[in-house]
């Protein structure tokens, strides 16, 4: 496992991580998680994301049990969590101070820790100020309760607007921004972020490297059981799937498998490769649901090597 830094922070994270969205509570019981935890952690990884959203905080009470059971020194691994989505009264749910606070104090004790590594904001809030958000974030990493925060799916102007209310006030900015990033997912991590990671040299945590497992060529021939396509909570992403849009891109996926088989790398590990030679790129999101996937996607990082600037071109002829 190689180690990056988090934007300009002094902390590193683990290139390959791991992250319990749609797996923990849906996918996998108690013991299932545990056992897929100590793989990644016993392969070198060391965060894992998490976030009140996922399972209504289900997710979090699987990884918090899981950790504690394992027995992992607190200062080995990096835990996070994200805010916005906590209930359906209208303090639950936000970026206001008040469930800001909220959010974190129940996010520490369903992971069983006493502070959190990185918090993020899960989504903007329009309807709350800015400043409001950067504050009651600064208070949270004053009172020792979080490390770091960041962004999730944030405009670039959103964020610039955050680094400048920080600076005015003298309050901690952001280190971090979440985008889903894979080779259909581009534009944020190209293009409009470019500048914040110029000036600001922020971090990135990217999820959905594998949209979805589309990337993994499972789907080209057929509708496999047991995926998250089949799950009734996330019916969007099957339908998204069988959607005329996504036509498209079926059709490439199948250009990239044998472009991957003349290479001889697995088409998901030359999906994962592609992301991490993104310099900009602090740490891959892994999604495995079971074992055998969490394994070979952790594989990915003996291909890097062979994945050069010609094979990242001819990738981007078939993805153009």
């Amino acid at each position: 496992m190689n180690y990056r830094r988090l934007g300009k922070t002094g902390l590193k994270v683990s290139e390959l991580s791991y992250g319990s969205w749609v797996t923990f509570s849906f996918q996998l019981g108690q013991s299932e998680a545990t056992e897929i935890l100590k793989l990644a952690y016993d392969s070198g990884v060391n965060f894992f994301d998490n976030a009140e959203a996922y399972a209504s905080g289900e997710s979090e009470v699987l990884m918090g049990n899981s950790i504690k059971n394992l027995g992992w020194s607190r200062d080995s691994y990096i835990v996070s969590s994200k805010v916005f989505w906590g209930g359906e009264k209208p303090t639950q749910r936000g970026l206001s101070h008040k469930h800001i606070l909220d959010a974190c104090h129940a996010a520490l004790k369903r992971l069983k820790v006493d502070y959190l590594d990185l918090f993020f904001c899960h989504r903007p809030d329009s309807e709350t100020p800015i400043e409001e958000t950067v504050r009651a974030m600064h208070t949270l990493i004053l009172q020792g309760k979080i490390c770091y925060w960041g962004t999730s799916e944030w405009s670039s102007n959103q964020i610039t607007e955050a680094f400048k209310i920080a600076k005015e006030l003298n309050l901690t900015p952001p280190s971090m921004e979440q985008p889903e990033y894979n080779m259909f997912k581009r534009d944020k991590l190209e293009d409009e972020y470019l500048s914040l990671f110029e000036k600001e040299k922020m971090g990135t945590t990217i999820w959905s490297p594998l949209a979805s497992g589309l990337l993994t060529g499972k789907y080209i021939d057929s509708k496999p059981e047991n995926t998250r396509t089949s799950l009734d909570n996330y019916k969007f992403i099957k339908d998204s799937f069988e959607s005329k849009h996504f036509l498209e891109k079926h059709e490439k996926v199948k250009k990239l498998k044998l472009f991957s088989d003349q290479l001889n790398i697995p088409l998901v590990n030359l999906a994962l490769c592609w992301c991490l030679k993104n310099k900009n790129v602090s740490t891959v999101i892994l999604g495995a649901s079971k074992i055998e996937q969490l394994k070979q996607n952790l594989e990915s990082l003996d291909y890097m090597n062979k994945v050069d600037k010609s094979v990242m071109e001819n990738i981007d002829s078939i993805l153009k």
